[in-house]
């Protein structure tokens, strides 16, 4: 998609130390606008006070790198738009923007806002506050506590790459037919931390990991059913789902079909 590009226009008296902020900053857009992280590196004070706010932790230099890398756009179905002009205060500029990732259900998008502080010529300080928002308008998102968020550890794009990663975990080995399973087992298998995987499906999917799993395993016996197309033992293919209670099982299954299972399969059954 065509991105509208940052107005740049200064809107400061022309001091010195305003003229130089806004020569640097940028710079700092034009670098992060062609995903040149090099070119952003160069911009950095080695003595750089780095704060990600949403995170928040302090990143050091020696990791700047790896946490840009992690949280810079890449393809052409990632994107970051400005929503504000360059503001100029000084030796600080102020830089809004919206960032999209690539996640799945295109689920991750993060409101930024950067304070930049420079001295001779390099950007010394960066105060990094963002504000994860949703994609999908049809469900209404629970707000997410400072705590949860500093308990997350993950930069923007892990936060895409983790959607992705559960995403293919649960569509290629179907674990949730165990009825033992539990978030330890997915976290041991993903890579994940409990933490972090609890904080994506309830602040971004907005479903606690229960609820997931018994929508994975009701899809799975709507599709036995569906390719048995004749009466059942209803509850084999409950447990065969993964389900070990027959009446979480009875519950569910109203709520997505509005009948029971054997009038569902009586629909099935009728010739048509």
């Amino acid at each position: 998609m065509e991105v509208p590009d940052l107005p740049t226009t200064p809107t400061f008296l022309a001091d010195p130390s305003s003229t130089q902020t806004h020569e640097v900053a940028v710079r700092y857009h034009k670098a992060w606008k062609r995903r040149d992280l090099d070119a952003v590196m160069a911009l950095y004070h080695p003595a750089i006070e780095y704060s990600d706010f949403f995170q928040n932790r302090t990143i050091d230099y020696s990791q700047l790198r790896d946490y840009l890398a992690a949280s810079m756009p890449e393809g052409s179905e990632e994107f970051q738009i400005y929503t504000d002009r360059l503001r100029i205060d000084g030796d600080t500029a102020f830089l809004q923007y919206q960032v999209t990732l690539n996640g799945s259900e295109g689920l991750v998008s993060f409101r930024t806002v950067e304070a930049l502080s420079v001295r001779d010529g390099l950007i010394i300080k960066v105060n990094e506050h963002a504000m994860l928002v949703s994609h999908a308008p049809t469900l209404t998102r629970p707000a997410y506590s400072a705590e949860a968020v500093s308990r997350l550890g993950l930069s923007a794009r892990q936060v895409g790459a983790l959607a992705n990663d559960l995403q293919q975990y649960f569509e290629q080995t179907k674990p949730y037919l165990d009825p033992r399973l539990d978030l330890s087992h997915v976290a041991a298998s993903t890579g994940y931390t409990r933490n972090q995987i609890s904080f994506f499906l309830n602040q971004v999917r907005g479903q606690t990991f229960y609820t997931l799993l018994n929508q994975l395993r009701l899809d799975e016996a709507l599709s036995r059913l569906n390719a048995q197309r004749h009466a059942s033992r209803i509850d084999e293919i409950a447990s065969a789902s993964g389900f070990n209670s027959l009446s979480t099982f009875y519950r569910c299954f109203k709520q997505k079909t509005g009948c029971s299972p054997k009038a569902y399969l009586q629909q099935l059954s009728r010739p048509e």
